[in-house]
């Protein structure tokens, strides 16, 4: 018994705290984090929009196409030819179903352009998809 009473008595200074399950439950969340959100994949080309006094702020956006003045259509910061519009959204459907998709065409641009985007976006199966406009300056 004398023996225990001087052990307690040897243990000297402040407890410590073990950081490392912290440090691991930090790496974890910060994992699970990076893996749940959904990143927006960008047009890649910057277009002057038409104004529109009934334009909306979307919350949630996971493909923007771009289609500059000239004709040229943009996707993930890549021109591709329109044609090649359907086959990728078809990949983008079966990769994220409830996937959004806005079109931001430059107003110098043609509507056959617009509409082909438009066209082969809907035949792919996409549903949920917005012509981006910007509100008019006050």
């Amino acid at each position: 018994m004398e023996g225990i009473r001087n052990l307690r008595k040897g243990r000297s200074g402040a407890p410590e705290i073990n950081m490392a399950p912290l440090l691991d439950m930090v790496f974890i969340l910060l994992i699970f984090f990076l893996v749940t959100t959904s990143f927006v994949k960008e047009a890649g080309v910057d277009v002057e929009r038409p104004v529109a006094k009934s334009a909306e702020t979307k919350a949630a956006t996971n493909m923007v196409i771009g289609i500059d003045k000239d004709g040229g259509v943009y996707m993930q910061g890549k021109r591709v030819d329109v044609r090649s519009v359907r086959p990728r959204m078809k990949q983008y459907v079966m990769e994220t179903p409830k996937g959004s998709v806005v079109i931001a065409a430059d107003k110098q641009s043609t509507t056959n352009t617009l509409i082909q985007v438009l066209d082969g976006c809907r035949l792919a199966g996409v549903k949920n998809i917005s012509i981006a406009a910007r509100k008019p300056k006050s």
